[in-house]
């Protein structure tokens, strides 16, 4: 089992549920985007890491469009170096396109995400020698209106059914990546990690999103990165001064 088996697996069973309203689109970039994603991780995610960080889904002008998490274009393609041809979903909202790496719009999350990166390792390599980012959920959801619908906001049923694929996924990632550390970002994400990756060897922690749409965030994201103590001890083992 590698990344992209857990990935395309992930992609068929999720891609077998039809989601109740409120949600009437659902983006599965493992389909459409999946090239971006195999590059992803054919460079970045092929050896062992000590820590793992978790988002929750794709944002829509982020995986939505690259098929990488947090992959705002420009971070993708100017830092990580990826650019790939990107398909089309089967059922497009027409205010939620999908452009690809000809996208011009900011995923304000993964400018976010990436540029504490760059900063903090300074080239790609050096990052993901000991980090990985992956996204617990793979699907974007919207409304008729073309409204994000996060994967918390689900009627019941269709998060029962979400959660136990997702779950599955995420221990497999885990385990495949050797991870030390576990981060999910938000509490959403957390709280699923804690559910079912808590254990005497695995450390399991939060950082607060960066979206946006956290006030939090707004307030210095990167500030609140460089004072968690995971984070503290990596930059610790690599000599990097904040």
């Amino acid at each position: 089992m590698s990344l992209l088996d857990i990935a395309q697996q992930l992609s068929s069973q999720l891609n077998t549920h039809r989601f109740s309203n409120p949600v009437r689109y659902v983006y599965n970039p493992f389909e459409y985007a999946f090239e971006g994603y195999r590059k992803y991780v054919l460079r970045y995610g092929e050896e062992a890491k000590t820590v793992v960080f978790v988002g929750m889904n794709p944002g829509p002008w982020g995986m939505v469009q690259t098929g990488v998490p947090f992959g705002d274009v420009p971070s993708v393609r100017d830092w990580l170096g990826i650019s790939a041809e990107i398909r089309q979903p089967s059922h497009l909202h027409p205010k939620r396109p999908v452009m690809g790496f000809k996208c011009h719009r900011s995923e304000v999350s993964g400018t976010r995400v990436w540029g504490w990166a760059k900063s903090r390792f300074g080239d790609p390599e050096s990052f993901f020698r000991r980090c990985f980012i992956a996204n617990y959920c793979p699907l974007a959801f919207f409304d008729e209106a073309g409204r994000n619908i996060t994967p918390d906001k689900l009627r019941k049923h269709d998060r029962d059914h979400l959660f136990t694929v997702c779950d599955r996924a995420i221990l497999e990632t885990v385990k495949i990546l050797d991870a030390r550390y576990v981060i999910g970002f938000g509490t959403f994400v957390y709280r699923r990690l804690v559910d079912n990756l808590l254990n005497d060897t695995l450390d399991v922690s939060m950082v607060t999103h960066p979206s946006p749409a956290n006030p939090r965030a707004n307030k210095g994201w990167q500030g609140i990165m460089d004072l968690h103590p995971v984070i503290q001890k990596v930059m610790l083992e690599v000599n990097t001064r904040f």
